[in-house]
């Protein structure tokens, strides 16, 4: 991989230790679907979740906003969950709201968008699932 992407079990397990609020962007309504059972999960281990998504005006009883920097506050992890051809615009979002880590879902890669997301000082996570990560790393 590439060593601008995070895979050392330390830093990642810091990176969910250290975070308070996080952006899930590409929440949905569908409780059957991963980004909002897995949104429901970081919730319920005390993360502040931002859900994003245009479509929606809420989701899991929480404002849905329609990007990240329209979010106003500072976020810990973008946590992605669109198709890989997306992610560029998601980085850009994530850079312009100053958050820092940019969070690519299992099954989701672009080497575009985590450079421009590492060179512009976010850490990068990518092709992981943050549930499966807390689960394994955070006691």
């Amino acid at each position: 991989m590439n060593d601008f992407i995070v895979e050392e079990d330390a830093v990642i397990s810091e990176l969910l230790k250290d975070a308070r609020t996080i952006a899930v962007v590409g929440a949905s309504t569908d409780q059957y679907r991963d980004s909002n059972m897995i949104a429901h999960y970081l919730i319920n281990k005390g993360y502040e979740v931002f859900p994003v998504n245009p479509k929606y005006e809420e989701v899991l009883d929480r404002k849905c906003y329609p990007s990240v920097a329209s979010i106003g506050k500072q976020i810990d992890i973008v946590d992605v969950f669109r198709r890989s051809e997306f992610l560029e615009e998601v980085a850009k979002d994530a850079v312009s709201s100053k958050a820092r880590v940019l969070w690519m879902q299992l099954g989701i890669e672009n080497e575009e968008a985590a450079r421009y997301a590492a060179d512009n000082g976010l850490q990068v996570v990518m092709n992981r699932c943050i549930m499966v990560e807390h689960r394994r790393l955070v006691r």
